[in-house]
């Protein structure tokens, strides 16, 4: 999931402090964009967690994250077909690394706006639940549980948890107005609503485009 616009900057030093409290040699992973079919595969359950390779995706996840500007990124989106995803807001101090996400339940329902890191300089708004419960595991093994969380976090839980089943926030836009191109000069700046409102191209969900 991409980073709010507002939120990049701030984030930046925070994520960075953090990629460096892991260890090892970590790699940016290619980018896998849409319609790329890859991301419509579901991915595959982790069942060998004392896997050397599990650790060093969990590390390249993270670098990629960062590099993308992201706050979450499952490992389908950069090829890899396991059902592995990392999460870290805005404010995070480390980011999170979810083995085997699963959301058991959604409560509510609420407008937002979302971009993808799979579809960069698009925007869409769609409904997500309020509240989700969810449950992981780290690379450790501990179970992981989520209740009732709310805002930004609930959102990134589903989003990535979509993605890990090879769903895209594309399939939850209700129109074709509601998918919009974000216009230079409003992705990274964090101007106000009002302006970016007003930046917003409307365009169908179908228009072609090289991504």
């Amino acid at each position: 999931m991409r980073r709010p616009r507002v939120a990049n900057l701030q984030a930046n030093g925070r994520a960075t402090a953090a990629r460096r409290r892991y260890t090892g040699r970590m790699a940016v992973l290619p980018m896998h964009y849409i319609p790329d079919p890859s991301l419509r595969e579901k991915a595959k359950k982790v069942r060998d967690l004392n896997d050397p390779a599990l650790r060093r995706l969990a590390e390249d996840l993270i670098e990629s994250m960062e590099y993308y500007s992201g706050v979450g990124l499952a490992a389908n989106q950069v090829g890899v077909p396991k059902r592995v995803c990392v999460i870290q807001l805005p404010g995070d101090e480390e980011p999170t690394v979810l083995v085997n996400l699963v959301v058991t339940r959604r409560e509510g329902e609420r407008e937002v706006t979302e971009g993808c890191l799979s579809l960069p300089g698009w925007e869409a708004r769609i409904l997500r639940a309020e509240k989700i419960w969810a449950r992981a595991i780290d690379l450790d093994g501990n179970p992981v549980r989520y209740k009732g969380v709310t805002d930004l976090l609930a959102q990134a839980l589903e989003h990535e948890s979509n993605h890990l089943d090879g769903v895209l926030f594309l399939d939850l836009i209700r129109s074709k107005e509601d998918l919009y191109e974000i216009t230079s000069g409003t992705e990274e700046d964090g101007e106000d609503e009002e302006a970016a409102d007003e930046a917003r191209e409307p365009v169908a969900a179908g228009a072609p485009r090289a991504l």
